[in-house]
């Protein structure tokens, strides 16, 4: 039986490079009776397939069917084993714990003065790096030594390890509450989009005052800082008040730049504060500012000194390949954004296990606006088409009801009048059962649905007629929310000035500028 491709000790021999594949094969082969052990020769049947076939191992007489599961999962955790020894996997967190971990074999060996000499150590590392859940860890090991009173400390060493574990403790669990509601935020977005009205406004403002701890910003390092700037910017966010995401988002990037050893130490969250900087800018329509961001950006993955791995590139490809596309969007250049789609493609499949659905179905999104934009309809349909048959896709809510929406503006560009009936109903009955139909999107409906009554010679007044309903709603604080999805209100003005969607935006972000 051929399984899914997806199995995890599968993908996990397929993510090893060269070097970590020769390094695993010089760790088990240390022990001479490795050379011809069962796991040894299912990691090489593994590196040498393309498919992960369980019928073909059994056939292949390396393991029986009843040892296969216990095969695999030892072979799992000595290639683990393996990858930790490697220096490339090696970090100031991996080597803490080493620490950690020889000061308590040698106080359990009853060597106390020189499992505290090497706690002491490490305690001075973490805090320097910011790693205070390690640095309370060995607090509470040094308190532990120290109780037996083998050590005969002077006498204030108690009280200097209470109030250090105290303090330790009170950052952390700031910490600990910051980070949560920065999850819980980014958890609501993921799920329903920015705000929708008023009410879901006022829960979600309720929701973060009420979960956000108290705290003296003098008082907080680095670690403290970092999730509070998160948690302001996802419920800025989710308020659609871009100016504060700006704000929140450039406070995080500077707050890398002014440490910038813990770039090399986080490096998924020096990605993950550019991108917002750079979605912030680009909803705030700044090309000027947004290129800044993107060269910075580029330059500080592309340094020596930025940390290489599987975890960080896919996240630098996904950063960099979103906000280029996004680039296109600011100035109208569609058609020169059209070049990114292939190459992109072709990169999302060699990332293809380590980029999550919502990413590629953003990605589909995109390349379906960019195409819209270009006046290529029939391609952009096909895009849409793979956001709105996936079935088993449960975020994004708003990307889900605004592909739909544009799936029938498209249509109706393309002249596909036969499917627009039906497209009409389901797209009206999908709003309703998503609770997102709302006044923005009733009129596009309504304005669709009444086209096929419309004489050609009537379609202009129809446009400027629709034009005038929605402009009302372009500054309202709700129902905006549609205009960050789908340009209409330029769609529409294309449509009674006879001129390219993408030419009305450029000359719109020509006259910005100037």
């Amino acid at each position: 039986m051929t399984k899914d491709q997806k199995d995890s000790l599968f993908l996990l021999v397929k993510s090893l490079t060269k070097s970590e594949k020769r390094q695993f094969k010089l760790y088990v082969g240390r022990l001479g009776v490795n050379a011809d052990s069962k796991f040894l020769n299912l990691f090489n049947l593994l590196d040498k397939s393309n498919v992960y076939d369980e019928t073909a191992i059994i056939k292949s007489g390396i393991v029986k069917k009843q040892q296969l599961a216990n095969v695999k999962a030892h072979l799992y955790k000595q290639i683990l084993i393996s990858l930790k020894l490697n220096p490339s996997h090696q970090n100031i967190r991996s080597q803490i714990r080493e620490q950690l971990d020889f000061a308590s074999i040698l106080y359990h060996k009853g060597l106390y003065k020189q499992s505290l000499k090497i706690l002491d150590k490490a305690k001075e590392t973490a805090i320097d790096h910011e790693e205070k859940n390690l640095a309370y860890e060995i607090v509470e090991l040094e308190k532990v030594i120290e109780s037996q009173y083998i050590t005969r400390s002077i006498s204030n060493r108690a009280d200097e390890l209470s109030i250090q574990a105290k303090e330790l403790s009170r950052l952390n669990v700031i910490t600990s509450k910051l980070s949560n509601l920065s999850l819980q935020l980014y958890g609501i977005f993921l799920k329903t989009g920015y705000a929708k009205n008023e009410e879901e406004a006022n829960i979600i403002t309720n929701y973060f005052n009420k979960r956000l701890p108290n705290y003296t910003i003098k008082e907080l390092g680095f670690r403290e800082k970092l999730w509070l700037y998160k948690a302001h910017l996802w419920y800025s966010f989710l308020m659609q008040d871009f100016l504060n995401c700006y704000k929140y988002a450039t406070k995080w990037v500077d707050l890398f730049y002014e440490h910038p050893e813990m770039i090399q130490l986080n490096p998924v969250f020096f990605l993950k504060g550019n991108n917002y900087l750079l979605e912030t800018l680009f909803l705030l329509n700044d090309k000027e500012k947004f290129e800044v961001a993107l060269t910075k950006m580029d330059t500080m993955v592309a340094s020596s000194l930025f940390p290489k791995d599987e975890n960080v590139e896919s996240l630098a490809f996904l950063y960099k390949s979103l906000n280029s596309l996004n680039l296109h969007f600011i100035d109208g250049s569609f058609k020169e954004g059209l070049n990114l789609i292939p190459k992109i493609e072709n990169e999302l499949q060699d990332f293809k296990n380590r980029i999550d659905e919502h990413h590629i179905m953003t990605f589909y999104y995109k390349f379906a606006c960019l195409h819209f934009g270009a006046g290529n309809n029939r391609e952009c349909i096909v895009y849409l088409d793979k956001i709105i048959s996936n079935k088993s896709l449960s975020m994004r809510e708003d990307l889900l009801c605004f592909s739909r929406v544009l799936n029938l503006v498209s249509h109706y560009e393309a002249g596909m009048d036969y499917h627009l009936e039906s497209l009409l109903k389901s797209t009206y009955k999908f709003l309703i059962k998503m609770n997102d139909l709302h006044e923005v999107q009733k009129e596009m409906i309504a304005f669709i649905k009444g086209l096929q009554d419309i004489y050609p010679h009537e379609l202009k007044n129809a446009f400027k007629t629709l034009l005038e309903k929605l402009k009302v709603f372009e500054d309202h604080p709700y129902e905006r929310r549609a205009f960050l999805y789908l340009d209409i209100i330029s769609w529409l003005e294309s449509k009674i000035e006879n001129k390219p969607v993408g030419e009305i935006i450029r000359n719109k972000y020509l006259l910005k500028k100037a």
